[in-house]
């Protein structure tokens, strides 16, 4: 065992100290950040370790939605779309500050199209072959008993149809030639990372020293009775024992297995790339809703208002979960024609991208199934490391973490012989719990917290952090002027968050901890300005900050394609 180093984090410390836990998890995507939660909650020794930040990996590259999925009807996954309505109707009610409905319309140009082949889809050649177009009456049917599903949570309205007067009334930039629009909700999820991190944070104060988790600290090889860990910040290596491992690692779990010495083949992921608009008229035109549609190529995407900018996205196509993945050029025309195809009239080019990001999607094994039609459903498979039982996750999505979360804990704690002794169906998640949700009640709760400060500014923590904005305001002076080169955001603010929420590097803070990089603009002057903000929290010197700044301009470069030496611009090309 290396010595140990001076500049250990004290995440990592802890785990050093005490190399034991009833249980392992391997994996801080939201899956697994969960599943963490529920387990420190039942009162389980519980550790938890990610290779790279926190929902860094396919939790980082979500489409911001919270959905029943409406389209994995014609899968015949009935169990899973009634668990995904139960499971965003909770999230609504219990993070409200992240969570919240969304009205949803599907511009629809045929009556019939696909009401003959999704049932052959179905029934005979499960998921292979060239998909169609679903016409009005296939998703009538399916929105009928997607509203069945919903009934029982009583959080959304019931879907409408609307003709195609009505519906051009309404949203007057859509295509003239459809002939019907549905229009359903759902839930928006503006920041998942942050809701994650929410989660984590739950897990870490209801199980004290019993919940111990650490980023940066990958299981890079087997051990007895266990896994062996480094630190990848110091390049420390340890051994970490536990009665049971479980393997949430997503699209990257038969390598973890493969790193334990078990050669397994239960993955299959596919690639969803997105990019971030910054076009006023686009947004204007999607009338602050968003717009679920189905191309030509029977994929389903969607452009989709949020934080001042339109998301679109996303692509379904085959990938490797050993490489990394790119939004390709390919994919940013295949979306330009999208739009150009529910909104004709509105031009948009690589000009108005300020932000892409692309990852895998934790799918099962698939072989020749195309990639809309691989089950988002989960399953669970037990396998032995040496003398300890390995859990392995295999699929899974956002919307359904906490039932997920749920049926993994359970199937620990039997591997324990414990008993569940606390349910985390009504439990609030981090800073939704008081939230405000009505207009009276929030006016009270900047009332009672503003004390002296700008109100304004309250108000902006309360959206951003929801009532956990009470630490932030804690930990911040009452005058506390904005960074000039980072409007909305404080260098007491930012120093906060990379001393509370395991900061390790400048991206964890620009990508998941904040918005910043997500809205886009982000230059080499305002990169420098958040290393300032946060290097005397973490103790960097100049050549950190440096350091630092020249990573996060790389990684969103070659990650995320943007330039930020020429005002953070798209790399077309």
């Amino acid at each position: 065992m290396n010595e140990r180093s001076a500049s250990t984090r004290p995440s990592v410390e802890q785990l050093r100290a005490r190399p034991h836990a009833d249980v392992l998890i391997i994996g801080g995507g939201i899956n697994g950040i969960a599943t963490f939660r529920d387990l420190a909650l039942q009162g389980i020794d519980v550790a938890l370790v990610e290779r790279g930040d926190f929902v860094s990996g396919a939790s980082s590259a979500s489409s911001h939605m919270v959905h029943g999925g409406i389209r994995y009807l014609e899968n015949g996954e009935f169990r899973l779309v009634k668990e995904s309505v139960a499971e965003r109707n909770r999230l609504v009610r219990n993070a409200p500050h992240y969570v919240r409905p969304l009205k949803t319309t599907i511009p629809i140009y045929s009556t019939f199209s696909g009401i003959l082949s999704a049932p052959f889809r179905l029934l005979v050649t499960h998921g292979r072959g060239k998909p169609n177009e679903r016409g009005a009456a296939l998703i009538k049917i399916g929105l009928m008993i997607y509203d069945t599903f919903s009934r029982g949570g009583g959080r959304v309205p019931r879907h409408r149809f609307l003709g195609k007067t009505q519906s051009l009334k309404e949203l007057p930039q859509l295509n003239p030639d459809l002939k019907y629009t549905a229009t359903y909700y759902d839930a928006s999820m503006h920041d998942p990372e942050r809701l994650a991190l929410d989660v984590l944070n739950d897990g870490l104060l209801a199980g004290g020293d019993r919940a111990r988790a650490a980023n940066y600290l990958p299981a890079v090889g087997s051990a007895e009775n266990g896994v062996r860990l480094r630190d990848e910040i110091t390049g420390e290596e340890f051994d970490f024992s536990a009665r049971l491992i479980l393997n949430t690692s997503g699209p990257w779990t038969d390598i973890t297995n493969e790193t334990l010495g078990d050669t397994t083949r239960y993955m299959g992921g596919t690639k969803g790339s997105h990019i971030v608009l910054d076009h006023p008229e686009l947004l204007a035109a999607t009338g602050g809703r968003e717009i679920f549609f189905e191309h030509s190529d029977g994929r389903i995407v969607l452009i989709y208002p949020l934080k001042n900018r339109v998301l679109v996205g996303t692509t379904d196509i085959d990938a490797d979960p050993a490489k990394p993945v790119v939004c390709t050029e390919e994919e940013v025309d295949y979306f330009f024609d999208l739009v150009h195809h529910v909104f004709p009239k509105i031009a948009v080019d690589r000009s108005h991208i300020v932000y892409s990001f692309s990852g895998i999607r934790p799918l099962p094994r698939h072989d020749d199934t195309a990639p809309g039609f691989v089950s988002r459903d989960y399953r669970i498979v037990a396998t032995d490391h040496r003398s300890t039982p390995v859990l392995s996750l295999v699929g899974g999505k956002w919307t359904t973490f906490r039932a997920l979360a749920e049926h993994l804990t359970n199937e620990a704690m039997a591997q324990l012989g414990k008993q569940r002794r606390v349910s985390t169906e009504k439990l609030a998640v981090g800073g939704g719990d008081g939230y405000p949700v009505d207009a009276a009640s929030r006016l009270r709760w900047l009332a009672a917290h503003s004390d002296g400060r700008d109100r304004g500014r309250v108000a902006v923590l309360l959206d951003r952090y929801g009532t956990r904005a009470t630490e932030v305001l804690a930990a911040t002076p009452e005058q506390d002027p904005e960074l000039p080169e980072l409007p909305g955001y404080t260098a007491a603010e930012l120093e906060h968050l990379a001393t509370t929420e395991q900061v390790v590097h400048l991206d964890d803070l620009l990508l998941r901890r904040t918005s910043i990089a997500f809205v886009g603009g982000l230059t080499e002057e305002r990169v420098r300005a958040a290393a300032e903000a946060i290097a005397p929290a973490l103790g960097w010197n100049e050549g950190t900050i440096a350091a630092e700044v020249d990573r996060t301009i790389e990684l969103l470069r070659e990650a995320h394609r943007i330039d930020a030496s020429k005002g953070g611009s798209f790399i077309a090309g």
